[in-house]
């Protein structure tokens, strides 16, 4: 079973779900993102906001391909560009930090570790730019897909509560807190987020 993964860009948006490619929950508050589902410009919307990160901040997302089949993405940015962060209980998120903002992984991909992965993915890309830590609004009782990630599948890929609130808590993943990252990133890496690969992958949100 081959994995790759790639960049998200214009180009490969399309293997994204469908439903994903047109919800703009976190690009846009929500007085607007209201106004673009209604005039059924949110998958418009969705396209200028990755264009405009990507040539104001660049990648800004991975997909992950099994066997050159879509099977998971992730989406991140940093909290200036995702206006729905500040409607949150538990925002701000740090100024030091990018926000993992969703990831879905498909149905028959669950269970293999992609969620595992696409952290990971997130990890080096940001170590690379010079980051500190990747923050996340949870869902503390997330019981089927949405746009916000599990808090507990967080928690098992190595977040911490910074923030704690019975429903949205804010998560941080340090990462260079704990281990030599310049040493051996991947071996660091792999430590880390190791445990995760006993748990479920991400569930589709």
């Amino acid at each position: 079973m081959g994995r790759r993964l790639v960049p998200l860009t214009l180009d490969n948006l399309q293997d994204v779900p469908h439903r994903c490619r047109s919800c703009v929950f976190w690009e846009l508050d929500p007085v607007s993102g209201e106004a673009a589902v209604k005039a059924g410009t949110a998958a418009l919307e969705k396209e200028a906001w990755i264009s405009a990160v990507l040539l104001d901040w660049g990648s800004c997302g991975r997909v992950v391909y099994v066997d050159d089949v879509p099977a998971g993405f992730v989406l991140y940015a940093p909290p200036a560009y995702v206006p729905r962060s500040t409607a949150f209980p538990t925002s701000p998120v740090s100024p030091d930090a990018v926000q993992l903002m969703t990831a879905f992984v498909m149905p028959g991909y669950q269970g293999q570790g992609l969620g595992r992965v696409l952290v990971q993915a997130v990890a080096k890309d940001l170590l690379r730019r010079g980051f500190k830590a990747i923050e996340a609004f949870g869902d503390a009782r997330w019981k089927e897909p949405a746009c916000l990630l599990p808090a507990d599948h967080l928690l098992a890929v190595g977040f911490k509560t910074v923030r704690q609130h019975p429903t949205h808590p804010r998560l941080r993943l340090e990462l260079r807190s704990t281990l030599s990252w310049k040493e051996d990133v991947e071996m660091a890496l792999d430590r880390l987020l190791g445990a995760v690969q006993k748990e479920p992958a991400l569930r589709p949100l």
